[in-house]
């Protein structure tokens, strides 16, 4: 086959694959999947119920069928499922239709839907108590220095302090160790804990540990840069 021809075929077949269409998978369930315990087999059963109803209208495909469209031993995708029905991310709901009285069955999703609604509440929670875990931890680093320096802090040398621990990543125990360091040294000033601080960092002390070794061999004869 020419090039040309190969070319227009593969036009043609990006073309059909787009017509397609897509597929609304959650973003949460990609996201959130590892810690609702759920494996990738489970994982993408649920992504072909979604895509059955979506795209072919059938609310409760065989498993014949999503066994077709997976690459999981037909044993293991009954499994899969079995197990998502047992842990509620799925429920089969029973319908009679009224005028021909047959049963019909159907797969709901809404399980699962609340489950990562619950999910997404969690994560919440969680990223709301670190911030006020950390704004608490702000608070108390603040609090020292103010003790140490015996007055309020002026915004500038809040900001200081503020840098080192978001944009410099210093450890909040490394830089109340710098503090300590530099009354020790009776030198208490931002500009002289900064040096400590940047001195530490480029000989690669970022524990307390650390610092105290280094502290050691440092008054053993050096000193920092007046």
């Amino acid at each position: 086959m020419r090039r040309e021809e190969q070319g227009k075929w593969a036009l043609l077949g990006l073309t059909a694959a787009l017509r397609e269409g897509s597929v609304a998978i959650p973003a949460l369930l990609l996201q959130s999947y590892s810690a609702l315990k759920l494996s990738e087999t489970e994982v993408m059963l649920l992504i072909h119920l979604i895509a059955f109803r979506e795209k072919e209208g059938k609310e409760f495909p065989t498993l014949d069928e999503l066994e077709s469209r997976m690459s999981a031993p037909p044993a293991i995708v009954a499994k899969a499922m079995q197990r998502l029905v047992q842990q509620q991310f799925i429920q089969i709901d029973e319908e009679i239709d009224p005028v021909t009285g047959v049963l019909s069955e159907k797969y709901n999703l809404l399980p699962l839907y609340k489950k990562l609604a619950v999910r997404w509440t969690e994560q919440r929670q969680e990223e709301q108590a670190q911030a006020l875990q950390k704004s608490e931890a702000d608070k108390d680093i603040f609090s020292v220095f103010e003790k140490e320096f015996a007055r309020p802090l002026t915004p500038m040398e809040c900001e200081t302090i503020s840098q080192w621990i978001d944009q410099d990543h210093y450890p909040q125990p490394l830089i109340l160790a710098a503090l300590k360091e530099s009354v020790f040294a009776g030198k208490l000033h931002f500009r002289y804990v900064d040096r400590i601080l940047l001195e530490w960092s480029r000989n690669r002390v970022f524990t307390l540990e650390q610092a105290r070794e280094y502290t050691q061999n440092f008054r053993g004869g050096r000193s920092l840069t007046k």
